[in-house]
């Protein structure tokens, strides 16, 4: 049985070490037609009464061209005390020969070896999102020299190098835009189906596509360890790496080819002592037993379907980091959130505007951006966004004196304006009673809110002015870090798929964490929690539930996703932390990657059962066809090869489709 793991050397387009024609994926398939050739030669010479020594020589050039990598393949296990299904191929070949079968000891190198190779052909085709992602590296770079632009090997960018990238060229390096503005295909890193504007400040990422314009991108990274870079490497060692039920069968597979062995030599030897049937016809009979009892097909059965799994995953911006998380993630019951910039978009947004009335709305969010335009505080940055949203005018401000922890004052067109919390602003100006009722509700809502207060009287209704100060309250501001909108829709999906418990972790207060867990519908909400304190509460939740998946950001969230069965770390696109902490890594900042991924582990965990248990199934009616019928060898081997293909195609056809099923079913729906 050909083994499944594949050098790294092979899956980067590097210089080969050895001449092609000496290499096995080169020499393989040319070896299954020589070896075809010898057979029908063989066969030939026999009718047509040749020299003996001529059939010989055809019959021995079968064997030799067959034999020749199923050998190999055995001898270098038995240097490790090892033994694996090659050598009971080898071992049943050379008896049929013994017995001067030597064509139907051909033939089961022959099937055996195009079985091998149309499994290399199969599970080569689940590696190609990797190969692809080598082909999205540019050979060569534009990067300025001064005044003059030097075309030099991509691989050769240093940090702080300037590329020059013009319209339709990949992106050879992760960088930061320095003049230039365009939409960048960001799809193999980060997943995402719609370019992405890109303008000044903004990152980039090796092998995307610029789409538009030009750009000069200041190198963040050398070209071995961006981005792209690193997630090759990731996916090539997630392949590489095995799940438990793989390494059982690996296990299994040692003991299960000892027990074969020993079976078969006891066959041989105990009917013919016995005197119940003669020794050549025996023999040939414990071959084929050798044969169909053979369990290429349930060792492959997993490997071949984990691995066209991840390349699915990776090819949709989910990376696993092994069989093992993949296999792990099919059997989480729950699934722990954080809260910001996970549930959240991560960034306060003005929720509500409650002015003295209706008509000075506007009028409200227009002094307020004014005051707030000078500060770099999170919630004036969002003031300041709803206006030009809204496209309000921001006046321009005389003073500017911010008041550490309470608010700011300042002058707007001449009047004095007190912009801060609600507890500082009533120091000295009561809140009106056409305020107070809104206060309390927003409050409830767990939403921050600030007020605003100008000297003079309200143009528009006048009924809010205090005659002791002679300032007047235009009105209250609510902030909030808004939901996703589609998070909501992804915690009823992940129910919809069997996760048992959906809770949310957060270090905001209790008022503001009930009131987003509350929105979103999850089970359960745990507040004011330090990065320790989450990694406690998952603890505590594998205990009571079972398996627990952590959703983070990968940065703050490094613990929990450490501690959590599963870690899964999204929108990690450039972020070292996340790639090398979670288990499960979602490029793209999108939730519903996260129910894609689970669907995709579940689905790979059912199509290896299938698979084991049809390959169980094969083997056990095999044995018995070869008592109960006389099963010639070649049919045996045939059945045996057969399952083996039957269960690589399964497992490549099954789950490098299953994401395009998926999306054509949503769009269904």
């Amino acid at each position: 049985m050909a083994t499944i793991s594949m050098p790294r050397d092979e899956l980067r387009e590097s210089e080969p070490t050895q001449p092609k024609w000496l290499t096995k994926n080169w020499l393989e398939p040319r070896l299954v037609v020589v070896t075809a050739l010898a057979i029908v030669l063989s066969l030939v010479s026999e009718k047509l009464n040749a020299p003996t020594w001529l059939t010989l020589v055809f019959n021995l050039t079968s064997y030799a061209a067959g034999g020749l990598f199923g050998l190999i393949a055995s001898l270098q296990e038995l240097r490790h005390r090892k033994l694996n299904v090659d050598l009971l191929m080898v071992l049943a070949a050379i008896g049929a020969a013994l017995v001067d079968q030597w064509r139907e000891g051909a033939i089961l190198l022959f099937l055996f070896s195009l079985s091998n190779v149309l499994q290399d052909y199969a599970i080569g085709r689940s590696r190609q999102a990797i190969r692809g992602l080598m082909k999205l590296y540019p050979s060569e770079a534009k990067v300025k020299r001064g005044d003059t632009v030097e075309i030099i090997k991509a691989d050769k960018i240093q940090i702080g190098d300037v590329v020059l990238i013009e319209p339709g060229e990949r992106i050879p390096v992760d960088g930061i835009i320095k003049q230039g503005r365009s939409s960048i295909d960001q799809a193999p890193i980060t997943g995402e189906s719609m370019p992405v504007e890109k303008a000044v400040g903004d990152k980039v990422f090796a092998g995307t596509l610029n789409q538009q314009g030009v750009l000069d991108v200041e190198a963040t990274q050398a070209a071995h360890d961006t981005t792209l870079a690193r997630i090759i490497k990731m996916v090539e060692e997630a392949q590489d790496s095995k799940a438990p039920t793989e390494r059982f069968l690996e296990t299994f597979e040692q003991y299960y080819a000892l027990l074969i062995i020993s079976a078969v030599t006891l066959f041989i030897i105990i009917p013919p002592a016995l005197g119940l049937t003669d020794f050549q016809s025996n023999f040939y009979r414990a071959m084929v037993l050798m044969t169909v009892a053979s369990p290429c097909a349930l060792v492959i059965s997993t490997p071949a379907s984990f691995i066209s799994a991840i390349a699915a995953g990776a090819r949709n911006g989910v990376l696993f980091k092994g069989g093992a998380y993949l296999e792990g993630l099919a059997g989480v019951k729950a699934v722990a959130f954080d809260k910001t910039g996970t549930l959240t978009k991560g960034k306060p947004a003005v929720t509500d505007l409650v002015s003295c009335c209706e008509l000075c709305e506007d009028e409200l969010l227009s002094v307020a951006a004014a005051v707030e335009s000078r500060s770099e505080h999170p919630l004036a940055k969002a003031v300041v966004r709803a206006a030009e949203e809204r496209g309000i005018n921001i006046g321009g401000i005389q003073d500017f004196e911010a008041i550490a922890g309470k608010g700011i004052v300042s002058k707007v067109d001449g009047r004095s304006v007190h912009l801060g919390n609600i507890k500082y602003l009533t120091t000295e100006n009561p809140l009106p009673p056409n305020l107070t009722e809104p206060l309390e509700k927003l409050e409830s809502q767990g939403k921050t809110v600030i007020g605003v207060v100008r000297a003079g009287q309200c143009e528009n209704c006048g009924g809010c002015a205090n005659a002791n100060t002679g300032y007047d309250w235009m009105g209250l501001i609510a902030l909030a870090d808004e939901l996703r909108p589609e998070a909501v829709g992804i915690i009823r999906e992940l129910r919809a798929i069997g996760i048992q418990r959906i809770a949310m972790l957060t270090g905001d207060n209790p008022r503001v964490a009930r009131a987003i867990g509350h929105e979103l519908g999850v089970d359960a909400v745990y507040s004011e929690l330090m990065p320790e304190d989450k990694a406690r509460i998952l603890k505590e939740i594998e205990e009571e539930v079972g398996p627990v998946a952590m959703v983070g950001d990968g940065v703050n969230d490094a613990p929990a996703l450490a501690t959590a069965s599963i870690g899964i770390a999204m929108g990690a696109a450039g972020t070292d932390v996340a790639l090398e902490t979670a288990d499960l890594v979602l490029m793209g900042d999108k939730l519903e990657l996260i129910p894609y991924a689970i669907g995709l582990s579940k689905k790979a965990r059912r199509v290896v059962w299938q698979n084991i248990t049809f390959a169980l199934l094969v083997i056990v009616v095999l044995i018995i066809s070869s008592f109960a019928v006389n099963l010639p060898l070649p049919i045996g081997v045939l059945g045996h090869e057969g399952s083996t293909v039957i269960v690589v195609l399964n497992g490549l056809i099954s789950l490098l489709l299953w994401p395009e099923l998926q999306r054509r079913r949503k769009l269904a729906r």
